[in-house]
């Protein structure tokens, strides 16, 4: 009953409303200003059902699409030098995807969308079609040996070979439907053992028996807040509501690995992946190294909130729609963030930032590698003495722990361009005061 309140608050609608029946629950919602995205109402539901270009109002020049069908998905793993592109496109072109979570899609939850979200008060009209289709098809998926992810791509840039970068800048990320789900599963998590306090799965848990799993997941509406943004809905045991700020990211950027081995889609690597950064949301910028022909980018795990860490095991895990200008940079191009003209692992940046990721399955050993990423951007790219450089991270570098849930655990370092504003300004031939 809680979850149906906090839903009702998210839509603006009364208990027993939803209680009433789906069918003046979707008359109202038509008419919530809540139900709003940005160029768009809810739900925002495929705009075709094969890749290709599309128009979409307030775009400019060709838009490429992909949809998240079967035929451009991957459940579970990433790309790798075995996968086809499902569409190539020249550097400096816009693409957009309809992304899915995997939240309400798994066999922990039934496999089945429409019943899953139809149980936390959610009407027809507001489940995605193309969540009902993937279910519904005959794509495997193992729940215990599998990844959770729902992968879509990859894409193709012409003319991109082993060696070069992409630049891949998040112009855009619109919620496809007001509502996400955080979950919790026996055996992963910060805390295994501790959490979920249910009792252990039972040995025949399967997907017709969902709830013998055991797992705990919490429906979370969204809605737009009085200052414009978005935020979650929760409430304490008395009812009272509790809201956080959202900031929709893409958990998973990455480019096909060159192994063709399956790539589970959970640990992260140097292809990028399943890195779960929140800070690369709308209007950053992630560089990813390439290593096969066309470089292949590939997006999934939409998140719409995410603390630093991820500690329950899952982010508000939630159905978007991200805008995607990709960009080639051949080796030795200036704007690599790499004396050697190439880059070993992703690297990022903000308006205000730039971020230096490190990967390890040991927390200590992420930190050294953040750590060693970030000396060598300072070094290779601004110009420092390494010992001097080392001193600057420790007086005046945040080193956050983006995750430590996906098997590799990651920490990032926010390294605060406004403290190197002379030194671009040289480097750019740009007078400052």
């Amino acid at each position: 009953m809680r979850l149906l309140a906090a839903l009702c608050l998210a839509f603006g609608l009364s208990t027993t409303v939803l209680a009433a029946g789906h069918d003046n629950a979707e008359a109202k919602m038509k008419n919530m200003p809540t139900a709003k995205a940005a160029n768009a109402s809810f739900p925002l539901q495929p705009l075709t059902d094969k890749p290709g270009t599309v128009s979409i109002p307030g775009m400019k020049g060709t838009v490429y699409y992909v949809p998240s069908t079967t035929e451009t998905v991957k459940w579970g793993y990433l790309p790798n030098a075995n996968d086809k592109p499902v569409i190539t496109m020249p550097s400096g072109g816009t693409v957009v995807f309809d992304t899915l979570s995997h939240e309400g899609l798994i066999e922990d939850q039934g496999r089945d969308p429409a019943r899953y979200f139809a149980s936390k008060g959610v009407p027809a009209n507001l489940i995605l079609k193309d969540a009902i289709a993937i279910t519904q098809s005959g794509i495997p998926h193992d729940f215990a040996k599998d990844g959770p992810h729902i992968v879509t791509g990859p894409v193709a840039i012409e003319g991109a070979e082993p060696g070069d970068v992409l630049k891949v800048e998040v112009l855009a990320i619109v919620p496809r439907v007001p509502y996400g789900v955080i979950s919790n599963r026996h055996g992963k998590g910060s805390l295994p053992g501790e959490f979920p306090e249910t009792p252990k799965p039972d040995a025949d848990a399967s997907v017709a028996s969902p709830e013998k799993f055991r797992n705990v997941s919490v429906f979370t509406p969204i809605r737009k807040a009085k200052g414009g943004h978005w935020e979650g809905v929760m409430a304490t045991k008395n009812g009272t509501e509790v809201t956080f700020k959202a900031a929709p990211f893409m958990g998973v950027m990455g480019v096909a690995a060159a192994s063709t081995e399956p790539v589970h889609s959970v640990p992260p690597g140097v292809y990028g992946g399943n890195m779960d950064i929140n800070d690369l949301g709308i209007g950053s910028t992630v560089y990813l190294p390439v290593f096969v022909k066309g470089g292949n980018f590939y997006t999934g795990d939409p998140h719409m909130a995410q603390g630093d860490g991820e500690v329950a095991l899952t982010a508000l895990e939630h159905s978007l729609r991200p805008t995607f200008r990709i960009t080639l940079l051949k080796k030795g191009d200036k704007q690599i963030p790499s004396a050697s003209g190439s880059l070993e692992l992703p690297f990022g940046e903000t308006r205000d930032h730039w971020i230096a990721i490190g990967l390890n399955p040991d927390l200590d050993e992420a930190m050294k590698s953040a750590v060693r990423e970030s000396l060598r951007f300072l070094t290779d790219v601004l110009g420092m003495e390494r010992a001097i450089a080392y001193a600057y991270l420790s007086a005046a570098t945040d080193y956050q722990v983006s995750q430590v849930v996906d098997k590799t655990k990651g920490i990032h370092a926010m390294i605060r361009k406004e403290d190197f504003k002379k030194v671009t300004a040289e480097k750019n031939n740009v007078a400052i005061d």
